[in-house]
């Protein structure tokens, strides 16, 4: 165990925002090299002009999987495209097939853009779905977002806010709060604590603003407790996240219900996982930055965060 180094797929996100610059920083730091085997997915003049910009020296022994598929021109920065989609979803291909081959233990991306990837021909809701279609996982996913000290994962995600009452069940609940119990379990802590949001305010007000805490939430809750994991809940979602420090991880309802508080608690240094996949996929929570593409002054905490979550998790699980 102790000599085990995940090998960790690392693309370079949108060709056209911060991303290529943040990777090339991941790649220049000697720490990570010295604890997994890091191989890039993209073409080495991508690599040298990433480290151009990030004024850092990507080593020659770095392993960059060059295909010799790289524009002639380079993508513009600082704008959305379906070229840019292209080369994205391009590369992502590429690790996921390492992945399916048994080549790679975990995939790092740097910010992608959805409009450009849509443009490029992803169909999906979200890259989640997209991964999930790829690798043919059939199971529960869900987005798992993380600051130094919490994670949270959804029972709903990219779906109008009309939509989500319909999809909160006792299994999806359940589902929700077992992945996230499973995910910081293979991150390292033991018996993590749980916390559940409800849905409606005051919790429902014991069914006089709703009945989803009633019929759906809490059975969820007591369906998880059933099978030891340690989990309380559902309680307001305007005060779950003042108690935080009582908890490793918490389970909301919807998208902004968590984003928002942890956007405001701690908004550099975010991480997503796409959780549930049969392989840790790790990103930065924040976008492509469009704005300051090429300038060399975009944070590389998130991104580094990233891969220290990826390496983390994939050495617990020890897939090889």
């Amino acid at each position: 165990m102790g000599s085990f180094r995940p090998r960790i797929a690392i693309t370079l996100g949108d060709p056209a925002g911060v991303g290529p610059e943040l990777a090339a920083k991941l790649l220049a730091h000697p720490g990570n090299r010295e604890r997994a085997d890091l191989i890039v997915l993209a073409d080495r003049r991508e690599v040298e002009a990433a480290a151009l910009t990030a004024n850092v020296s990507v080593p020659d022994d770095i392993r960059i999987l060059d295909d010799g598929t790289a524009p002639l021109t380079p993508i513009e920065r600082g704008k959305i495209s379906k070229e840019a989609g292209e080369r994205t979803l391009h590369q992502l291909k590429r690790a996921v097939a390492l992945v399916n081959q048994g080549e790679a233990d975990a995939i790092v991306f740097t910010p992608l853009n959805k409009t450009s990837l849509h443009m490029a021909g992803m169909h999906e809701e979200d890259e989640l779905r997209w991964f999930a279609m790829h690798l043919n996982h059939k199971g529960t996913t869900s987005e798992v977002n993380i600051i130094p000290g919490l994670w949270t994962a959804r029972v709903t995600s990219h779906v109008a806010i009309k939509d989500v009452s319909a999809r909160i069940s006792e299994s999806s609940v359940y589902n929700a709060i077992a992945l996230l119990h499973k995910l910081l379990s293979d991150f390292g802590i033991q018996d993590p604590r749980l916390g559940v949001c409800a849905l409606n305010p005051h919790n429902g007000e014991n069914g006089l603003f709703g009945r989803e805490e009633i019929d759906s939430i809490r059975p969820g809750v007591e369906m998880a407790l059933s099978k030891g994991i340690n989990v309380k809940g559902p309680f307001p979602s305007d005060t779950i996240f003042v108690g935080r420090s009582n908890y490793d991880g918490i389970i909301t309802m919807y998208h902004d219900q968590g984003q928002i508080a942890l956007k405001v608690i701690g908004f550099d240094g975010g991480v997503t996982v796409q959780g549930g996949l049969p392989v840790v996929i790790a990103t930065p929570a924040h976008g492509t930055a469009f704005d300051i593409a090429g300038k060399n002054i975009a944070s590389v905490k998130s991104s580094q965060n990233a891969l220290d979550v990826a390496i983390a998790v994939a050495s617990k699980r020890n897939v090889r």
